[in-house]
């Protein structure tokens, strides 16, 4: 695959681009008209690396933002998001990163508002009753939806297993462990760019 900026595969400037609106970035001058647009390459650099996980967190908060806003703009910090796991689970804290980055929406952490407005704390939650991986819920209407993500649909080259393991253990030649890299990533540009609109693999209900 052709590097593209920072050296990241091309493919990540093909990837579906989720914008917003954020009445804080409009506020302060940040952004014209408020409006933010985040690529797969921001959550990568949040994240630090590239993985179904982090492409699912993202594409099922594309499609949860769609869901609840259709043709119009997501307002950031307009959501409240909740988990299903604990926030040490699994990778839960990764997928809980990803969600916070588009929607503004943190535990506690957040922005604490001004006057009164854009405050961003307590719009996520860990250990919902929910049944699916997330559910987000507008806070203006108190419309919800929730969405999964079916990755394990968008398998790995059977390659991969193997040559994990040789990189994992140090034994790796230079060359596996960039063929390696490059399997890895195939798969993730597949559930990007083949399976983004996938209702089979990015769930909402």
């Amino acid at each position: 695959m052709a590097p593209a900026v920072e050296g990241f595969p091309a493919f990540f400037d093909q990837a579906p681009v989720i914008r917003v609106r954020d009445p804080l970035a409009q506020f302060l001058g940040a952004a014209n008209g408020g409006v933010l647009q985040y690529r797969y390459a921001d959550a990568v650099r949040l994240a630090g690396h590239s993985c179904p996980t982090v492409a699912s967190a993202f594409l099922m908060t594309r499609a949860a933002l769609r869901a609840l806003y259709g043709d119009a703009l997501p307002e950031r910090g307009g959501v409240r998001v909740e988990l299903r796991e604990p926030a040490t689970e699994g990778v839960t804290g990764v997928i809980a990163n990803v969600v916070s980055l588009v929607t503004g929406s943190t535990v506690d952490t957040g922005f604490k508002g001004l006057g009164g407005q854009f405050d961003r704390r307590r719009l996520l939650a860990y250990e919902a009753p929910i049944e699916s991986t997330l559910r987000f819920t507008r806070v203006e209407d108190g419309s919800a939806v929730s969405t999964s993500s079916r990755a394990e649909l968008v398998p790995g080259d059977p390659r991969m297993r193997e040559l994990m393991a040789l990189c994992v253990m140090g034994r790796a030649s230079e060359e596996q462990q960039r063929e390696f890299g490059s399997l890895w990533q195939d798969r993730v540009r597949r559930l990007l760019l083949e399976h983004a609109d996938d209702p089979d693999v990015i769930l909402v209900h």
